[in-house]
């Protein structure tokens, strides 16, 4: 039996029935009064276990983004239903106002909604859905907690798709729509043209020439349908929180970046998540398909606290790619964990594919680095200057080995990576 404040405001009116009957017996005769009453009004309740309970939710939201759950009631019993409904979840799914009152004659059904906005990616799931009846008096009731099971799955926010407009917008120069020239094995034929002052001799196309009274060159495009292979580092370098958020997420952002720019070039591209075995894959998709399996197979991704298997990732990535292609390492720039694990293979990596290595830097090292107010910040300084010391000089290793590195903050590292991608296929190394 559930009391309600009624029940509770009237024991409290005890108090002037004792003032008005000083007697010892009155105490225990107004309780037993109320307790009568409030035995009454929850016999007198409709039963919550003839209450009828179905939740529907979206199948998937973008992080931050605000949903519902909706709970649909359906009064099964002969009496009339009054009653509050808890909609609980997780504290993560973001619960809004979740106490809904209803008032549902015999055989009649209500929906109610909870709005939810998930601070987290990954599944969240709902929790019990308790039903409180009250009686016709409003003192007391009955109340139980049914079984509704729902799952919401919580996809990654994608926040840096608003720098994707101004990446296609040059992505359409280097595609020839305004007319770029560029040159080298990663380079596919264009069309040709007339020579003009300031071209590169070695595009003169010498038998076309042959065949007209002007020079000619030809002109060169990026090559499309290449292949491309986004690696995830799971492992516990990316659970460091940077900026309240685990360096993971930044990762993510980033990998949906380039995914989103490289498929409208036309290249094919592949993810993986990997720290010593594969965490989430997606190979094979395409077009319109690509970026919801990616960000769907992201969401549940979470760091965990191992090393990252090197050797396996260029196994893995052997196992996937027999041809030239470009490999986006997601990982971390920590010089221990670079100088014991990846300096050690990526050479096998950089002799068939163009290698880049994407890492989130801590914008509170920066912070750190500038502080002179006093002795301790001055230590604080020179700790930071020695790690970005450090940060620098295994960039500058990695690079002697062929592999691009982009070493940013969180909110810049998915911009500067799909910059990179950019310049690599202006290049013509891809």
């Amino acid at each position: 039996m559930a009391i309600t404040w009624r029940a509770v405001a009237l024991t409290a009116l005890g108090t002037v029935a004792v003032l008005l009957v000083p007697v010892a017996g009155t105490v225990l005769v107004w309780a037993a009064v109320v307790a009568l009453a409030c035995a009454l009004d929850a016999a007198l309740a409709a039963s919550p276990r003839q209450v009828a309970v179905q939740r529907s939710v979206p199948a998937s939201v973008r992080l931050t983004q605000t949903t519902r759950s909706e709970l649909t009631l359906t009064n099964l019993g002969p009496r009339r239903l009054r009653a509050v409904v808890r909609d609980a979840w997780q504290p993560s799914a973001g619960t809004g106002p979740n106490r809904h009152p209803v008032d549902l004659p015999p055989g009649e059904a209500q929906r109610v909604r909870t709005p939810l906005t998930p601070t987290r990616r990954g599944d969240r799931r709902a929790d019990r859905a308790t039903v409180r009846t009250v009686g016709p008096l409003g003192l007391a009731g009955r109340q139980v907690s049914l079984d509704v099971p729902a799952t919401l799955r919580v996809l990654p926010e994608f926040a840096s798709r608003r720098h994707l407009p101004s990446r296609l917008a040059r992505l359409r120069e280097l595609d020839g729509r305004a007319a770029v020239q560029v040159r080298g094995a990663g380079t596919e034929f264009d069309s040709l043209r007339e020579y003009v002052i300031g071209d590169d001799v070695r595009s003169i196309d010498w038998r076309a020439t042959a065949r007209r009274a002007d020079v000619v060159v030809r002109t060169w495009r990026p090559e499309r349908d290449r292949r491309v292979l986004l690696v995830v580092d799971t492992s516990r370098t990316s659970a460091v929180r940077v900026e309240d958020a685990p360096r993971l997420d930044a990762s993510i952002e980033a990998a949906l970046l380039l995914a989103a720019l490289a498929s409208r070039a036309g290249d094919r591209v592949e993810l993986v998540a990997y720290d010593r075995r594969v965490r989430a894959r997606v190979a094979g998709a395409s077009g319109p398909r690509l970026m919801p399996a990616i960000a769907d197979a992201l969401s549940t991704v979470e760091p965990t606290l191992v090393e990252t298997d090197w050797p396996g990732v260029v196994g893995l990535v052997r196992e996937r790619l027999s041809q030239r292609a470009l490999v986006v390492l997601l990982s971390s720039l920590e010089p221990a964990a670079v100088e014991q694990g990846l300096l050690g293979v990526v050479g096998q990596l950089t002799d068939r594919h163009q290698v880049v290595l994407a890492a989130v830097r801590d914008p509170e090292v920066e912070e750190l680095r500038v502080g002179r107010a006093d002795t301790a910040e001055i230590f604080d300084a020179a700790a930071a200057e020695r790690t970005e010391l450090e940060r620098a000089s295994v960039a500058a290793r990695l690079r002697q080995r062929g592999v691009e590195v982009v070493d940013a903050l969180p909110d810049e590292l998915a911009p500067r990576l799909a910059d990179t991608y950019l310049a690599l296929k202006a290049a013509g190394r891809l």
